[in-house]
């Protein structure tokens, strides 16, 4: 995408039609997103809003609920998979544009709740594509990140998706899936670390996923993202 020129941070209230895509942007580099910026505003079917730094900015801009948000995880303050459960609890359908294509952190991503990824080298024709398919309730994710995801399920066997998992271990591996680290999951579900440590033993031994990629595979493979996990300050 060719940067044209420099910008200020846009509020969400700027020029809005009704019968249009509402896309807002959070990217804490200023070339790259003067650049989306550009490309959304030629767009005849995106109603710009929001262009911030960062979640916090966000925030403040009061973007309307049902927004597609154009997300960077490396952000300053809020960042990764927590940047994308922060945006998605605010009512937004996040699509994620980030240099950080790991399976762990691309998984990481959709299990937090966002609607696709794309890696940040996706030509502007790819990224108009991906914002209507979220919008009409679809998945994107561009051809460089699924194949990174494809080589790296080449590279270990194939588990069962059959095996049983207690109500608890699905309480872990959904957190696990939101990219909770141990600590946090002891802190939300109100036992030891040892505990959580355990029932990850189990985990791994049921499903024969011994890495966190793998865990967030199995909870996706299970229905176990997106629905009502405990989250922090709603123990169960």
């Amino acid at each position: 995408m060719k940067v044209v020129h420099m910008t200020q941070e846009r509020s969400a209230g700027d020029g809005l039609d009704s019968g249009r895509i509402r896309v807002a942007v959070i990217e804490d580099h200023p070339l790259y997103r003067v650049s989306v910026e550009r490309v959304l505003a030629e767009a005849d079917f995106v109603e710009l809003g929001a262009v911030v730094d960062s979640v916090a900015r966000f925030h403040v801009h009061r973007q309307p609920p049902g927004s597609v948000v154009l997300l960077d995880l490396g952000l300053p303050g809020v960042a990764g998979a927590a940047a994308v459960l922060e945006v998605c609890e605010l009512g937004h359908h996040v699509l994620v544009v980030s240099a950080q294509a790991e399976p762990e952190v691309v998984l990481g991503a959709i299990a937090a709740g966002a609607r696709g990824f794309l890696s940040k080298d996706v030509d502007a024709d790819e990224l108009l594509i991906a914002i209507k398919t979220v919008a009409d309730g679809g998945a994107y994710v561009s051809a460089v990140v699924a194949g990174m995801i494809m080589k790296d399920n080449a590279d270990r066997p194939a588990v069962s998706a059959d095996v049983e998992l207690s109500p608890r271990e699905e309480q872990v591996l959904r957190l696990v899936a939101a990219g909770e680290r141990d600590v946090d999951i002891a802190l939300i579900l109100g036992i030891g670390v040892r505990t959580v440590r355990g029932y990850l033993d189990r985990i791994r031994d049921k499903t024969g996923e011994r890495r966190r990629p793998g865990l967030v595979k199995e909870a996706i493979r299970r229905g176990l993202i997106g629905g009502s996990g405990p989250r922090r300050g709603g123990r169960k």
